[in-house]
C-alpha cells in the first residue's frame, strides 16, 4: 500500500487522539464517596433530574455537563439578632446539621443550584428561629422555656426543609447561645435565684410540718395505748403478777429469803447476804 495513502489516515487519528486527550477532563470524571452527579444535557432535553450519578467513573459527552453534590452531612453555624414577644433585641447563636436527599438531587439543583446552602438553608433557619423566638419573651427563651422554643425551632425548620421543593434533610438544630442585654440578664438571674430560694424555703416548711405531723400522730398513738393499758391494770392482775413475780425470786439461787408482804400490794421483800 502507498504510504502516501495513510497519511490523510494517520493525520485523523493523530488528531482524534489529541482531541480525547484535551477533552479528557470533559469526557471523563470520578465521582467520589459521599457525592451524587446530576447530569445536564445540552441538546438532549435539559437537566435529567430523575436520573442519580452515583460514586465511580463517568464517561459523558463533552458538550454535557455533569454537576456534582456533596450529600455528606454538612454544618452550619449562624449568629443572628432576633427580637422576643415583646421587641427585647437578643442575640443568638445556632448551628444545624444537613444533607441534601440522595435521590432528589436532581430536583434541589433545578430549584436552587449548586450554592443551596446560602440560599435555601441558611435563610430558612434564620427566618424559623426568628419567627419561633418572636413567640416567647426573653425569660422564656433564656431560662424557662429554653427546650420547648429549641424543639420548636427544629419542628418548624425540618418540615420546611424536607419538602418535595426543598428536598433537605435537617439532622440537628441546636441552640448553641443566647445572649440578652446585660441589665436585662442579670434581672432574669436574680428572679430565678429568688424563686430557688423561695422553693427552698418552701420545701424547708413543709418538712417542719410533716416533722411535727409526724411527732403528734406518735404522740397520740402513746397515748392511746398507755390509756389502754392503764384500763386493763386492775388490783386482781396486779396482785396475780405479784405473786407470779414472787414465784420466780423464790426460785432464784440469788435468793436467800423472800419475805411476803402483808400491806395492800402484798409485793414480797427479798433480804439477800449483802
Amino acid at each position: 500500500m502507498d504510504n502516501k495513502k495513510l497519511v490523510p489516515f494517520i493525520v485523523i487519528l493523530i488528531i482524534a487522539i489529541l482531541s480525547i486527550i484535551y477533552l479528557s477532563s470533559s469526557i471523563f470524571l470520578t465521582i467520589d464517596a459521599g457525592e451524587r452527579g446530576v447530569l445536564f444535557r445540552k441538546f438532549g432535553g435539559g437537566l435529567d433530574k430523575d436520573r442519580i450519578y452515583t460514586q465511580g467513573f463517568v464517561v459523558k459527552a463533552p458538550w454535557n455537563t455533569m454537576h456534582v453534590y456533596n450529600v455528606r452531612e454538612q454544618k452550619v453555624e449562624e449568629k443572628m439578632d432576633v427580637l422576643d414577644k415583646n421587641g427585647l433585641s437578643i442575640s443568638v447563636d445556632v448551628s444545624v446539621r444537613f444533607n441534601p436527599i440522595y435521590d432528589r438531587i436532581g430536583y434541589l439543583h433545578e430549584n436552587f443550584g449548586t450554592d443551596y446552602i446560602s440560599t435555601l438553608v441558611i435563610p430558612e433557619v434564620r427566618s424559623t428561629v426568628r419567627r419561633v423566638m418572636g413567640r416567647f419573651t426573653a425569660e422564656e427563651i433564656y431560662s424557662t422555656k429554653r427546650a420547648e422554643v429549641e424543639d420548636a425551632i427544629i419542628s418548624e425548620t425540618g418540615d420546611i426543609l424536607k419538602q418535595k421543593s426543598n428536598n433537605i434533610d435537617m439532622k440537628a438544630l441546636l441552640i448553641r447561645s443566647i445572649n440578652l442585654p446585660e441589665q436585662i440578664k442579670n434581672a432574669i438571674e436574680l428572679k430565678l435565684q429568688q424563686e430557688q430560694e423561695a422553693l427552698a424555703y418552701q420545701f424547708r416548711l413543709d418538712k417542719e410540718k410533716s416533722e411535727a405531723e409526724r411527732k403528734r400522730i406518735a404522740a397520740e398513738g402513746e397515748a392511746r395505748a398507755n390509756k389502754i393499758i392503764n384500763s386493763s391494770l386492775t388490783k386482781e392482775l396486779l396482785r396475780m403478777r405479784g405473786i407470779e413475780a414472787t414465784t420466780k425470786l423464790s426460785e432464784s439461787q440469788n435468793t436467800k429469803i423472800v419475805i411476803i408482804g402483808n400491806n395492800e400490794d402484798g409485793l414480797p421483800i427479798i433480804l439477800g447476804d449483802n
